[in-house]
């Protein structure tokens, strides 16, 4: 070295100037980086940022494989197969992109969703025909495959972040066919309410059967067998649910029994129908006092009410069924059964809706078993003009099912 010394200064100042190009080169390749890592990897989930990854390293897995395919099968060589082993990848990720870009603006991915797994199982059989054993060739199947399900899976996950929604609700799913086979409960309820409300019902089956037998006119062996049948789950309920002491099991025995003694009212109902327009009511006379009518509530006896106009009005409407709701709730929990009359006067309803509120309401088990037991008391039918009474055991005492008798 000392013997060519220009030599030596020529070779120092060129590595010189090649380690600071290097640095110069480094420090902008990591300043590149960084800004794109800030702005495109930073933002985004871990788990986009892995799914990218997984995907990116699946797609190079069968991009590899179509390397093989085109020189192998095709015969493609040099810059021919350099250029045009990867044009199922391309077409790919370009589908890709494009569905993402529909899903943003329209939440759906469209048909370039479609094309991305029609494309990823093309790409996935043909790298695979040039497996050299069937290892190989379940490896070759699967990556594209799993790239796919990995987009799929991002997919989703921006939908829901974009919209709010799920795309489907399977309807087979873990839950649902535990819940068909019985195995699973719907409700939060825990084994000692369902078993009781299994108990309960079977008493309010036995019971509506003994009755309709009884009212049929069957033989004494098959009455004696459904009395028997009766007794034996009336004495398993009260041993099992605690039906003697318990107030909200009663309760919900009769309230069963009612429904179940009162099936055939149904065919008799006449809702109001709530997409029906309201009948033109008779102008009121300007001058004098308010007209009044003569109406019957459902009784022999006439009374006089005031005649209020319909309202057309949807949102009026609305107020006023809230509003006689509240009052028959309200006065059921002073177990006194309002009358059609009572509810026009307090709330301002018509009195025909009215009529038709309370023949839809007090066939409510709750309703229901206060007029029973009014009926029970009194005789007679509901008139609509009689509140239920109070009795002393309010227990097993409709239906005229008391333990007095």
């Amino acid at each position: 070295m000392s013997e060519r010394p220009l030599a030596t200064a020529v070779i120092c100042v060129a590595a010189l100037i090649v380690l600071a190009l290097g640095y110069f080169v480094l420090r902008a390749v990591s300043r590149v980086t960084t800004r794109l890592f800030q702005r495109y990897v930073a933002p985004r989930p871990v788990e986009d940022v892995l799914t990218i990854v997984a995907a990116s390293i699946a797609t190079g897995v069968s991009a590899q494989g179509m390397w093989r395919f085109s020189g192998d099968v095709l015969g493609f060589d040099g810059p021919l197969r350099l250029l045009l082993f990867a044009f199922i990848e391309v077409a790919v990720i370009t589908s890709a992109v494009r569905a993402r870009r529909n899903m943003r603006e329209n939440f759906s991915a469209g048909i370039d969703g479609v094309a991305v797994w029609a494309l990823t199982c093309l790409t996935a059989v043909l790298s695979s025909m040039d497996a050299r054993s069937a290892a190989e060739a379940v490896f070759r199947l699967a990556a594209p495959l799993v790239a796919a399900w990995l987009w799929e899976r991002g997919m989703a996950i921006e939908r829901h972040r974009i919209s709010g929604r799920s795309r489907i609700h399977w309807r087979l799913t873990p839950e649902r066919m535990l819940v068909r086979i019985g195995l699973a409960e719907v409700s939060d309820r825990t084994a000692s309410e369902v078993d009781a409300h299994r108990r309960l019902t079977r008493v309010a089956l036995a019971a509506k059967k003994a009755r309709a037998l009884r009212e049929a006119g069957a033989s004494d062996r098959k009455m004696r067998a459904a009395l028997a049948k009766l007794d034996r789950e009336m004495d398993r309920a009260v041993e099992h649910t605690g039906l003697a002491v318990d107030e909200a099991r009663q309760e919900a025995l009769l309230s069963q029994i009612g429904a179940l003694y009162n099936t055939s009212a149904l065919i008799d109902l006449s809702p109001p129908v709530p997409w029906a327009p309201e009948p033109a009511s008779p102008a009121l006379p300007a001058p004098g006092p308010r007209a009044t009518v003569l109406v019957d509530d459902d009784d022999d006896d006439a009374e006089m009410v005031d005649a209020a106009p319909q309202t057309a009005d949807p949102a009026q409407r609305a107020a006023l069924m809230r509003a006689a709701r509240e009052y028959w709730d309200k006065q059921i929990e002073r177990r006194f059964v309002p009358r059609a009359s009572d509810i026009a006067h307090e709330t301002g309803m018509p009195l025909a809706t009215a009529r038709e509120c309370r023949a839809l309401w007090k066939l409510e088990p709750r309703a229901h078993a206060l007029i029973e037991a009014a009926q029970s008391e009194h005789g007679g039918v509901d008139t609509g003009t009689f509140p239920a009474i109070e009795v002393p055991e309010p227990v097993l005492t409709a239906n005229g099912s008391s333990s007095g008798r």
